[in-house]
């Protein structure tokens, strides 16, 4: 068990904040609600979405936090949580049939929320052999039938137009994970999506990625995206929702790739595109 989890668990004990989601969050919309206003308002990510498209989100939002266990150290506010429910069902909105998580084939049961940022001993092998050991410090982590671990910090720093979110990106990872094991960029694909096509151009991103990084060129998104074909995905799904005018600008070929694979198209609601 990594130590922060440990330290997480033992907190919750001692100071009584069992996460079970189901207790203090309501799954339905009660009459004078304004918990929905809030999060829209929290999040501006939801703007241009139309009325059926919000009210789709909010029964799935809704629905899918009723199900999740959170389990968190310091408390966490209802607008929060369900601002955390909306950002992991935008991914699926634009399914007609996925009304939860397992519908996607994902296995989603538990969110963990540390307070801060997970720091952890990691060690790689370079080229030559030589194993390297170093702290990395994450915003959050995925396992395949683990929980979905996402920081209080980071949390509230998601849900605008910036490119970074990290719910968005650890979702990606457990949507990755659904054909497998262990992400790897290839999530399971719909019959209008072929693998080849998928590889093609994934691979012409990673490609220019690398590239660039090899000679010292600034990359157009984050370059954690050349770090793994997983993170490759996860990243390009953030600016995919969070900054889709940097995608497609960078990758036309990307972006309209993933226009197809989430049945969606934030970029004509990205207040920055129009600037």
């Amino acid at each position: 068990m990594p130590p922060w989890w440990q330290r997480l668990w033992q907190r919750s004990e001692r100071h009584g904040h069992d996460a079970d989601a189901s207790a203090p969050f309501s799954s339905q919309p009660q009459e004078g609600d304004t918990l929905w206003q809030s999060v829209r308002e929290r999040l501006p990510i939801l703007e241009g979405l139309d009325a059926e498209a919000l009210t789709r989100l909010e029964r799935r939002a809704r629905r899918q936090l009723h199900d999740w266990k959170l389990t968190s150290a310091e408390p966490l506010e209802e607008v929060e949580a369900l601002a955390l429910a909306a950002q992991a069902m935008l991914l699926l909105n634009g399914w007609a049939h996925a009304e939860r998580w397992q519908d996607a084939g994902a296995r989603v049961h538990e969110i963990m929320l540390p307070f801060e940022a997970i720091r952890r001993e990691v060690e790689e092998m370079d080229e030559a052999g030589v194993v390297h050991v170093f702290q990395d410090t994450r915003a959050g982590e995925t396992w395949y039938q683990g929980p979905v671990v996402v920081t209080q910090q980071d949390l509230a720093a998601s849900g605008d137009w910036s490119g970074f979110n990290v719910v968005i990106h650890e979702f990606a990872h457990k949507l990755d994970m659904a054909n497998a094991t262990d992400a790897d960029g290839f999530p399971p694909l719909p019959g209008h999506i072929s693998a080849q096509e998928w590889h093609a151009t994934f691979t012409a991103v990673w490609d220019d990625l690398s590239e660039r990084q090899a000679h010292g060129i600034p990359t157009p998104i984050d370059d954690y995206a050349a770090s793994h074909p997983a993170e490759c995905f996860a990243v390009c799904c953030e600016y995919f929702f969070t900054a889709p005018d940097t995608l497609e600008a960078a990758y036309p070929e990307l972006y309209a790739l993933l226009e197809r694979f989430f049945h969606q198209s934030p970029l004509p609601r990205c207040p920055t595109a129009h600037d």
